[in-house]
């Protein structure tokens, strides 16, 4: 027996209780008088993260995140897939069943997320069907390549058809996009959204049958914005991409604690993390009610969300912030197979004194850019960062085969010396860096090769470095070890005079080609309003 002050969320009310198990399965939950202490919720459900993006393999993220009340994720493996294909795929499941985290995966559909990138992989049709047919698929992952699905593309249409022959819902990834261009894309059978910014954006694609998932991740903090809507609508309280030092303090429990102290009803906000998400995936879980699946969390209060104890399947299985399960992580390795750079192949060139360049502009917590100029001037003929105007380089070097670094400018790192370079780099993972110069780049890229993969600082004539041997994307060390790595890197990238909360996480998006606005990617920069390449000088 559970006992507590148990949580409705179906019908939005506490009652005192007990909540009678067998073979991990509610049998019986009956009011009961007493004095108990604290509530019992169901267990919280991530509807839509990427492992990935945290930096630990599945079962070290499960170390991390059960602990904080959540039993159950909804995963799009598309970063170890564009890596790896199929074979990445299933080091993620594997991995993840030898923890009692209930891991349930999306077919990623955008492998590579636009015709306009380099990738290690490409799935279509057959490898999404050949995913979706599993038990532990429960949907097609986030449909990125959205001017695609609009113009009806056959490819894109081809597993949309997958999709929907199979019975499994479709996840959407539409950022800003509104009006005709909107209808077309939802009447697809677009099931969810998680990329608005706005309340009107938010409430435009609610209308139109879409689930709205309110993101609260690492680069990008939707839930203020999107607070007036989710206070009145049903939502899908989701994390997309939140990375391990912001785990190890909190997950969807601290989402739960913010959307509360935004004036969000604490029961509406509760649905939004349990009863919401298995309804929409088809899960036995998220209600407290006989037939659903026996995980549920005690919590202290419905403000603090502070978790004492989590059950899975009836078992404890973390208490105190503390995970009481044995994490045993598989390993796998990839090589980054890049030849060494030199300072040459990091240069853009000019024949004129002056250079009027286009720039990716950052925008603090969110994962759009803008799109700026600025006049920088040149020197042996090659156009120069000007850390006076905070425009740096930043270059993407393809990591599968030998090809041409793509350079281009960037605003927003603040970066007064050195250079930083990173193996995430989204969606295709190519090797992605922002430095003062080119010699700084050169450093950094060769660093990070040499290194097998990760993240780099190198400033002064020192290199800094969090390794991530799981295809470059991920490691198996515990949660606290990792997280203290990161730390350090982040706050010597801040010592060199960035200004940005996750600087690695930034610079990871800006190679994503299907959010706006412009971008760079292995092959070059690209305007995503326009959804075409473009010339890095007017």
């Amino acid at each position: 027996m559970i006992e507590g002050n148990i949580v409705d969320v179906r019908r939005k009310k506490v009652f005192p209780g007990r909540i009678a198990h067998k073979d991990g399965v509610i049998t019986g939950v009956e009011e009961a008088e007493g004095d108990f202490r604290g509530y019992i919720i169901p267990g919280l459900i991530d509807s839509h993260i990427h492992i990935e993006s945290s930096l630990l393999s599945p079962s070290r993220f499960a170390e991390a995140t059960v602990p904080h009340g959540t039993t159950a994720v909804v995963t799009d493996p598309h970063e170890i897939a564009n890596v790896l294909g199929l074979q990445g795929v299933e080091y993620m499941v594997r991995d993840s069943k030898t923890v009692p985290l209930r891991v349930y995966f999306t077919a990623p559909s955008c492998v590579p997320a636009t015709p306009f990138e380099t990738s290690g992989a490409t799935f279509g049709p057959r490898e999404v069907e050949v995913l979706l047919a599993r038990p532990e698929f429960v949907a097609l992952g986030e449909l990125m390549n959205y001017p695609g699905a609009i113009a009806h593309d056959p490819e894109v249409m081809a597993k949309v058809e997958v999709a929907k022959r199979l019975g499994k819902p479709i996840d959407g990834h539409s950022p800003m996009l509104r009006g005709a261009g909107l209808r077309e894309y939802a009447a697809l059978g677009i099931s969810t959204d998680h990329e608005c910014i706005s309340a009107e954006e938010a409430l435009e694609k609610h209308s139109l049958g879409m689930k709205v998932m309110v993101r609260q991740g690492s680069a990008s903090r939707n839930l203020e914005a999107l607070a007036p809507f989710a206070k009145t609508h049903e939502f899908l309280l989701v994390s997309d991409d939140k990375n391990v030092s912001d785990l190890v303090e909190g997950h969807l429990d601290r989402t739960l604690a913010q959307a509360v102290s935004l004036g969000i009803d604490p029961l509406h906000a509760l649905r939004a993390a349990t009863v919401g998400p298995a309804e929409h995936y088809g899960l036995p879980l998220g209600v407290i009610e006989p037939g659903r699946m026996a995980d549920v969390v005690r919590v202290r209060d419905l403000g603090s969300f502070e978790v004492e104890e989590v059950y899975i399947g009836g078992e404890v299985v973390a208490a105190n912030g503390v995970a009481k399960f044995e994490t045993k992580p598989k390993e796998m390795t990839s090589e980054l197979v890049l030849a060494r750079k030199v300072p040459s192949d990091f240069e853009v060139p000019c024949g004129k004194p002056l250079a009027e360049a286009r720039v990716i502009g950052v925008i603090s917590d969110e994962v759009v850019t803008d799109s700026l100029t600025a006049t920088l001037r040149t020197e042996n003929g090659r156009v120069k960062a000007d850390p006076g105007q905070d425009v740096l380089h930043i270059s993407v070097v393809n990591r599968y085969r030998d090809a041409p670094v793509s350079n281009a400018f960037v605003k927003g790192f603040g970066l007064r010396s050195g250079a930083i370079a990173s193996s995430v780099a989204h969606d295709s993972h190519n090797v992605i860096a922002v430095g003062v110069s080119a010699d700084d780049l050169a450093v950094a890229v060769n660093t990070l090769v040499s290194e097998g993969g990760g993240f780099c600082v190198c400033a002064d004539g020192k290199s800094s470095m969090l390794n991530l041997r799981v295809a470059g994307l991920m490691c198996t060390k515990p949660a606290r070890d990792v997280k203290r790595t990161l730390d350090a890197l982040q706050a010597r990238v801040k010592e060199l005079g960035c200004p940005l909360d996750d600087p690695f996480m930034t610079l990871a998006f800006l190679s994503l080609l299907v959010i706006p606005r412009l971008r760079i990617g292995d092959r070059g920069l690209f305007d995503v309003s326009e959804f075409k390449f473009v010339d890095v000088l007017l």
